[in-house]
């Protein structure tokens, strides 16, 4: 892949470029470009020949700057043959800014009779989409416009309402590198919120603390498929959650807790 990459290596570190910006802070990146950068180092992580990433779980401990320097580390907490798990970080400037959880099962074959299996999946193909047009927020570049390619296949085109869009990386993840499907999975699951918001975007922040993946098989292509619903309270907290599937079929789950509030608010 030729296009500039979402990171840049810098050592042994990572400087994002404008393609990893949020909609929300201008100096802040969308919280799917981070994930993809975690769950790079989550499956690099020894000894995990043979394993399945079945779950990731990220904790957004604030907004992850454009400019820092980020550092990814992990270590294995829990080593096994069949269960692991794994703690990640991403800090910049000395500090945490997104922490994560991933268990790994042992890849194996068990015979399944075809009644267990997920059926497949009734979404037209990414070929039948349609590009969605985000609305104006005044910057060329971010992780929603030039990071991703997205074609909606039903619900609105970034309106209020559930959404289905499948998401495709235009970019590396890193410098150099072609992203795997669990890359692809962490950088499109992130978009729970962003396609199904109950709230206008031009009023209201529903801005995810968090995001969880639950994958059942693993990944597979370019493509990832996301089928999402919002539900808000007027506590001022919400859920976004989605069903991921590629074009082979359903493979797993996202959700997000939201923050909500009006714009205008100061917390």
């Amino acid at each position: 892949m030729s296009a500039e990459p979402i990171f840049l290596a810098d050592g042994d570190a990572f400087r994002a470029t404008a393609h990893a910006r949020g909609p929300w802070d201008a100096g802040a990146q969308h919280g799917g470009a981070p994930a993809a950068l975690l769950a790079r180092a989550i499956e690099r992580t020894e000894p995990g020949s043979g394993m399945l990433v079945a779950r990731i779980t990220y904790e957004f401990l604030g907004p992850v700057p454009l400019g820092a320097a980020l550092r990814a580390s992990t270590r294995v907490v829990r080593p096994g043959r069949r269960f692991q798990l794994i703690e990640a970080e991403l800090s910049g400037d000395e500090r945490p800014l997104v922490r994560a959880r991933a268990v790994r099962l042992r890849r194996g074959a068990v015979d399944l009779p075809p009644e267990a299996l997920a059926p497949a999946s009734a979404a037209p193909g990414p070929e039948l989409g349609t590009p969605g047009v985000f609305p104006e927020d005044g910057e060329p570049e971010g992780f929603h416009r030039t990071a991703l390619e997205i074609r909606f296949v039903a619900g609105t085109d970034y309106g209020t309402g559930p959404g289905c869009a499948w998401f495709r990386l235009r970019r590396p993840v890193v410098e150099g590198e072609v992203p795997t499907p669990l890359q692809r999975v962490a950088a499109a699951a992130d978009f729970g919120n962003g396609v199904s918001h109950a709230l206008p975007f031009s009023g209201w922040l529903f801005v995810n603390t968090d995001l969880s993946l639950h994958l059942f098989r693993e990944p597979a292509g370019e493509w990832v498929l996301l089928d999402a619903r919002t539900s808000v309270h007027p506590v001022g907290a919400g859920l976004a959650s989605a069903t991921l599937s590629d074009e082979s079929g359903p493979l797993g789950s996202a959700a997000q807790t939201l923050f909500v509030d009006r714009r205008s608010s100061r917390a």
